[in-house]
């Protein structure tokens, strides 16, 4: 996945401002628990998002994959 950011937007008029994927209601994070659940690609569209494609599911990961990588971590030196 190259760059997803055509692919996933925020609006704080849908869904509160969570991030979804453009051109749905489809939530990021509702994309996330069902790959989580081991649920396949094909399966997530076929059974839950027919708007989806593959592509969509993979900018979805990346997404959360790239706010994981800009988080700043805070470790707590003991003395």
């Amino acid at each position: 996945m190259k760059d997803y950011r055509n692919r996933i937007t925020v609006n704080p008029e849908v869904h509160f401002g969570k991030p979804y994927v453009v051109g749905t209601r489809i939530t990021v994070d509702n994309v996330l628990e069902l790959v989580q659940e081991g649920i396949s690609f094909k399966e997530i569209i076929k059974d839950y998002y027919s708007d989806l494609g593959i592509e969509d599911i993979k900018a979805c990961i990346q997404y959360a994959l790239d706010l994981i990588r800009e988080e700043e971590i805070y470790a707590k030196v003991s003395e």
